[in-house]
């Protein structure tokens, strides 16, 4: 556990320090491709890559912060057929230069500086989420200074009258990259270190289970996908509870959203099973109603929760409950990205 926090707190600092103008920067170039109409594709053909695709994609789409406006993004396997000119682009695999040849503004180039394939996709998670997050700061400053208002802008001279300057907001992003950067290495410590008899727990029960049942919603749905593709390369059984899209919304729609997990648990789950249950909140309906299913059929469960576990840890409804101490929903995300590597690596 030391050596695996050393690791991932040394290539975080590296990593940022050495990108964090590029970001900045970056940040900028795809407000000007939202303001004009682009998209953001994300392109992830299969495993770990796929569910960074679909990451990208809910978080842009769904934004969980107050007054974040939800920015068009689509998670893709043919880039072919979905990119147009004015579009942003991140492959997490695959061949991107059709993407690059029809003028697309290309996320590429960055080089996490680990040897670890598990620690360089964190850092991409945490580089995505400071996209998103910082994106809003240069779209709102080129909306105050009538960058949408097109050839009528001058019209409008009074939208840029007393704003920063350009290279003033771009200074103050790339300080606060560095911030986020440090504030998701402060936290993977925290969960790391608070919950290392949790996560001990946790992976000797993974060691003993048949097969490895996960969960989430949103952000916390891909996790599940990225730790069942994690799993499953390294020949463990492992079942993605938010994969079929028939039974979710059959079940749904026809009971209620609160039972989506749990249905599945009781058709799938066995004694010698385990459920791993992702949450930001540790209140989602849905995953608790899952594990007290899971309880009743004599599985272990294993919870990763944000805030201060919410009612999974309060009420202690799960057999191992890994806390992270932040109410910052990608920063939690982050943290619990490093947690279920950490099982992964222990198997």
């Amino acid at each position: 556990m030391t050596a695996a926090l050393a690791e991932r707190t040394r290539a975080n600092a590296e990593f940022f320090a050495a990108e964090a103008e590029r970001l900045a920067r970056l940040c900028d170039e795809m407000a000007v491709r939202f303001l004009a109409g682009g998209r953001l594709l994300a392109s992830g053909t299969g495993g770990a890559a796929r569910s960074d695709a679909h990451h990208v994609a809910v978080e842009f789409v769904h934004p969980v912060i107050v007054g974040k406006r939800a920015l068009p993004a689509l998670a893709v396997e043919n880039l072919a057929a979905e990119a147009e000119p004015g579009d942003i682009v991140i492959a997490f695999d695959g061949d991107a230069s059709v993407a690059r040849e029809r003028g697309c503004l290309m996320i590429e180039g960055f080089a996490p500086p680990s040897a670890d394939a598990l620690v360089r996709q964190e850092l991409m998670e945490t580089l995505y989420h400071v996209l998103w997050e910082l994106v809003h700061v240069f779209i709102e400053h080129r909306e105050r200074r009538g960058h949408d208002a097109g050839a009528s802008s001058f019209l409008y001279p009074f939208l840029g009258a007393g704003q920063q300057s350009l290279e003033s907001v771009t200074e103050d992003v790339r300080r606060s990259v560095l911030d986020k950067a440090r504030e998701t290495a402060a936290l993977r410590e925290q969960t790391l270190t608070e919950n290392a008899e949790a996560l001990a727990g946790a992976a000797d029960a993974l060691r003993r289970s048949g097969r490895v049942l996960a969960l989430g919603n949103g952000g916390s749905a891909t996790d599940a996908m990225d730790v069942v593709a994690d799993l499953r390369a390294r020949g463990r059984r492992a079942l993605d509870l938010t994969a079929d899209s028939a039974v979710l919304t059959a079940i749904a729609n026809d009971i209620g959203v609160e039972a989506i997990f749990a249905r599945q648990v009781i058709a799938y789950g066995r004694a010698d099973d385990a459920l791993l249950t992702l949450s930001t909140s540790g209140n989602s309906e849905n995953a608790i109603a899952a594990l007290r299913e899971a309880r009743r059929r004599g599985m272990a469960t294993i919870a990763l929760v944000g805030y201060g576990g919410g009612r999974i840890a309060a009420e202690s409804l799960a057999d191992f409950v890994v806390v992270t101490r932040s109410e910052h929903i990608p920063r939690i995300q982050e943290a619990q990205a490093s947690a279920y590597h950490v099982l992964v690596e222990a198997l």
